[in-house]
């Protein structure tokens, strides 16, 4: 098995080091070297956070090199956008529809771009769109953002579903099982669907 690299980016208190922390530890379950980085920038200002998780039966480093990660995770659209650097040709990414603006954004120093969706697929990447944060809403949780995205990337991972349903139940505060675990479904069900 060749090296898988996953990017994970968006805001602080997005939940992106709970959602690459729960893809190592499904990654290493299933017998597999992982190798796991993150980068907070002014993660408690709302600032962008990223984090790198790289699986295969030998990897070297943690951090993935600009042109190498296989999918990127955007938690938030600018995010999205502001990562492609570290695709491959024809990378797939789970693209969350929400916007949060950075502060150049809401000072009007800067506009935040139009139709990112439309953008990224032009650049020639398959780009599973969802609206996690909707989604979040009619399971009665926001919190579960980046779980329902987990569950889209999920799908198109090598991991049993009963690896992931493991690595959620030990990773989340278990008053927060059900939710999650409804969440993490709900995201590979939404996905399966627009596929």
């Amino acid at each position: 098995m060749t090296v898988t690299s996953v990017l994970f980016a968006g805001v602080g208190g997005q939940g992106i080091i709970l959602g690459s922390i729960a893809l190592a530890k499904c990654a290493y379950l299933e017998g597999l070297m992982v190798k796991e980085s993150e980068l907070h920038g002014m993660a408690q200002r709302g600032g962008s956070v990223t984090s790198h998780v790289r699986f295969g039966e030998e990897v070297y480093s943690p951090l993935i090199p600009r042109g190498k990660a296989d999918y990127l995770v955007a938690m938030e659209e600018l995010e999205g956008l502001r990562h492609v650097a570290y695709l491959k040709k024809n990378a797939s990414i789970i693209l969350n529809q929400r916007k949060m603006p950075p502060s150049t954004v809401t000072q009007n120093a800067a506009a935040y771009p139009e139709d990112v969706k439309s953008q990224l697929e032009s650049m020639g990447f398959h780009v599973i769109a969802l609206n996690a944060l909707e989604i979040a809403k009619t399971l009665g949780n926001l919190k579960v953002e980046n779980i329902i995205l987990l569950g889209a990337l999920s799908l198109h991972l090598p991991f049993a579903v009963s690896t992931w349903e493991r690595v959620i139940r030990e990773s989340v505060p278990a008053k927060t099982i059900d939710i999650n675990l409804a969440a993490f479904m709900k995201g590979r069900k939404i996905t399966a669907e627009k596929e």
